[in-house]
């Protein structure tokens, strides 16, 4: 659950490996008949490199100061350079990366007390919503979030550090799901995904460390499934206290 500090890993070369191998052979020769068909395929293209390159900047690859330039990346995804910086504005809307004008983009550079900041943000949103749904929400309910929480262990046991970005978030997510509130829900989502990006220089997260949270996720799942407030108001706490640091 606690989001750690990650560094850079590789440069360019190495994001195009977050791409499915074969995803330049979804684009037809000749492109399906209708205006709906072609918008759906050119969302699936650059829905496709939007998650490549979150996973790239989750993992470090793409770095913290560095520049990229969407035509070179376009060519390592074997597409043109028109989904990439569709893909990469979706990214500077959402904080991670700046426009240069006739240059590319520049993933952002962040600070630790950026981290905390983003830390105490997601506590005084999510702490109360998790104590009132410990209170109010049925056992059997808290059940039927074992997969989440077993998907982030497998995750965090392969090492596979986006893939446990994506399982930790979807694990909030369907904890703040309960409360039927899609706007807190969207709000949370968002900030959980800034936290999660690394530092400048940070060293990559270990598997030990992965390993850890995805402990704190099913020992939390225990405590709700059982009832026992102190012990989940004590391990919510602590993992936003740890959030910060």
């Amino acid at each position: 659950m606690r989001e750690v500090a990650q560094g850079g890993i590789g440069a360019e070369p190495a994001i195009a490996a977050q791409m499915p191998a074969q995803m330049p052979a979804q684009i037809p020769a000749r492109m399906p008949e209708g205006k709906t068909d072609r918008k759906v395929l050119r969302h699936s293209v650059r829905g496709q490199i939007l998650d490549a390159l979150r996973a790239a900047l989750v993992d470090g690859e793409l770095a913290p100061g560095e520049i990229y330039s969407g035509p070179a990346l376009g060519e390592r995804f074997g597409v043109s350079a028109t989904p990439v910086r569709e893909a990469m504005q979706q990214l500077a809307l959402e904080g991670a990366v700046e426009c240069l004008p006739n240059r590319g983009f520049r993933v952002l550079s962040r600070t630790p007390r950026e981290l905390a900041e983003l830390a105490e943000v997601r506590a005084l949103l999510e702490v109360p919503v998790m104590l009132r749904l410990a209170r109010s929400v049925p056992a059997e309910t808290w059940e039927g979030l074992r997969p989440a929480a077993a998907a982030t262990a497998e995750a965090a046991a392969a090492g596979d550090v986006p893939g446990y970005a994506d399982t930790d978030r979807a694990f909030h997510r369907r904890v703040l799901a309960l409360a039927g509130n899609e706007q807190l829900v969207q709000v949370a989502e968002e900030l959980h995904r800034r936290a999660q990006w690394p530092l400048p220089g940070a060293p990559r997260v270990r598997r030990a460390d992965l390993v850890a949270d995805a402990a704190e996720h099913a020992a939390l799942l225990e405590a709700l499934i059982a009832g026992d407030l102190p012990v989940v108001e004590s391990l919510v706490r602590e993992h936003f206290q740890g959030s910060a640091s």
